[in-house]
């Protein structure tokens, strides 16, 4: 049995996320990667091999982190959306606490577009104005909660680099980073001039690939270096002013384009690869938009879709699977890239002697298509492969070591379960999510999640508008305004080729879990206003 938290001074709490990892890719679950430090964060720690994000897009689910809410709740419901300046989030709960909150590495909180209704600092030509980030911690924080914020917002070398590591680099001597990204014209890439926002290397079914993987940028200028060395930066400069920290230690791979510097790019071999494939006839029984993905010709227009099926979802038709099986190696580098700079912290979190006394979450804000059920990337498809993400638990002796669990979990309680650590008196009330503290540290088992919810709302209309509902042995999902859904029993099915939703035989499940998606949405309805009279 863990011991209970007796400490008198306030743990300390870290965050540390990837983006668009899968849920197998930790060494304790896949012989086929390294993750070293992963696995050492799981020895001291619980791994949950059943949690879910939100939202399988970057966005929404990273607004729900720090707001505790749903993205219908809080507002940035897709991508290209943003998250209200005024929102309320974990920092502002634990500014009153005494903590310093910091986000370090990918914020993604608003689009990449700025317009007179939706003023975007993460938009061109902000992103670019070194000017401006070098003086926003004096002008613009807190910010989304964060008293200290240092940010970039480019995926491998696509053209969006910028903010504090554009900084940090021209004070490593960089001084010709532009060229090791995307070319632009005027500061603005070719791509984004007629609204698709998107570079040239996420066009059509090339999305995320490179003829040439190995990334020129040394990695010692790599933005997960910089993530890694800001990280341990930010928390000794809590050490030094004494005062708790939460630090979001916010890395940006293994998110495609594919490409990372040497030794990682050639760290594993292709040929031992084990890639995802579309079996034959699993679509037969699935909605339409599945069964499209077959064609490379067919139009999603009439789902609101672009030719992608939008947000970087691409058919696998015609993609080798020698191709699939590059990429893979390569995203596969990237995490482990990045598992060297969490190790990094981890031993900096020792040295300092405050390594029991900090409560540390990895978990990643949704997951990857490599091949899976034919599909590339993400997208409004709610497979395991996208909405369920790696996540690992470590508190000193408080939460159970070295043990794996099957619990359902969802990054929506993470808001809430910090600043129980914290020591909050409650939950804030217009949170949706719930502390799972104490049934990580396992006395009490009834906190426990009996579901978890997973909304996807990709556009203003009801065209791609889905709800899954996820339980211990089936997930549920239903779709706005069409007759079609998905049930799929994971138990005897956990590769979810066998959709049972108009299955006779699965008729009486189909209808609990209908039941059960009704009840559910009532429970996460939030009460943010105390009733104080009858009327």
């Amino acid at each position: 049995m863990p011991k209970p938290m007796t400490d008198t001074a306030r743990p300390n709490l870290l965050l540390i996320t990837s983006d668009q990892q899968h849920w197998s890719t930790l060494g304790t679950l896949n012989p086929k990667i390294q993750t070293p430090n992963l696995d050492r964060l799981a020895a001291v720690g619980t791994s949950f091999t059943r949690a879910y994000c939100p939202n399988p897009t970057c966005t929404p689910t990273r607004a729900s982190i720090i707001t505790g809410q749903y993205p219908s709740t809080h507002g940035a419901f897709t991508l290209g959306t943003k998250l209200p300046e005024d929102a309320l989030t974990l920092g502002d709960y634990l500014r009153p606490l005494g903590y310093r909150s910091t986000l370090i590495g990918k914020a993604h909180f608003q689009p990449l577009r700025s317009t007179k209704d939706c003023p975007s600092v993460e938009a061109y030509p902000t992103l670019r104005d070194l000017d401006f980030w070098k003086t926003f911690n004096d002008t613009h924080t807190p910010w989304y909660g964060f008293d200290h914020v240092e940010l970039t917002r480019n995926h491998g070398d696509e053209g969006h680099a910028g903010q504090h590591y554009a900084i940090w680099l021209e004070q490593q001597g960089v001084s010709d980073w532009r060229a090791y990204f995307e070319p632009r014209r005027d500061g603005v890439a070719e791509s984004d001039r007629d609204g698709a926002l998107a570079p040239p290397h996420e066009k059509g079914p090339e999305y995320g690939w490179r003829s040439d993987m190995s990334w020129k940028l040394p990695e010692t200028y790599h933005y997960t270096a910089w993530t890694g060395q800001r990280t341990i930066a930010a928390i000794e400069d809590a050490q030094r002013q004494g005062v708790p920290f939460f630090v979001w230690s916010s890395y940006h791979d293994p998110h495609p384009p594919y490409c990372v510097p040497e030794p990682w790019a050639s760290m594993y071999d292709p040929a031992d690869m084990d890639v995802g494939r579309y079996a034959a006839g699993e679509f037969d029984d699935m909605p339409p938009p599945h069964r499209m993905t077959r064609d490379p010709e067919a139009d999603f227009q009439g789902f609101n879709l672009d030719h992608r099926g939008n947000h970087g979802y691409t058919p696998h038709v015609g993609v080798s699977e020698d191709r699939l099986k590059r990429c893979q190696a390569v995203y596969y580098g990237m995490i482990s890239f990045m598992d060297h700079w969490i190790g990094q912290t981890l031993d900096r979190l020792e040295s300092l002697g405050i390594l029991d006394n900090t409560l540390i979450v990895f978990t990643s804000d949704h997951g990857h298509f490599l091949g899976q059920h034919g599909l590339v990337a993400k997208g409004p498809f709610h497979y395991e492969d996208v909405i369920r993400v790696p996540m690992l638990a470590a508190f000193g002796d408080r939460i159970p070591r070295g043990e794996t669990t099957t619990n359902l979990q969802s990054l929506v309680d993470l808001a809430p379960t910090f600043l129980d650590a914290a020591g909050a008196s409650k939950v804030p009330r217009a949170m949706q999510g719930r502390s799972q503290l104490a049934a990580w540290m396992g006395d009490r088992p009834e906190k426990r999640r009996a579901w978890a919810m997973i909304e996807n709302h990709h556009n203003d209309s009801d065209a791609v508008h889905l709800r899954t509902l996820v339980t211990d042995r089936y997930k549920l999902t239903v779709y706005r305004g069409r007759s079609w859904g998905e049930l799929f029993d994971l138990h005897e099915d956990p590769h979810e080729l066998r959709n049972r939703f108009d299955d006779p035989g699965y008729g009486q499940v189909r209808a609990a879990m209908m039941e059960r998606l009704v009840q559910a949405d009532l429970e996460r309805e939030p009460a943010p206003m105390e009733r104080v009279s009858g009327a």
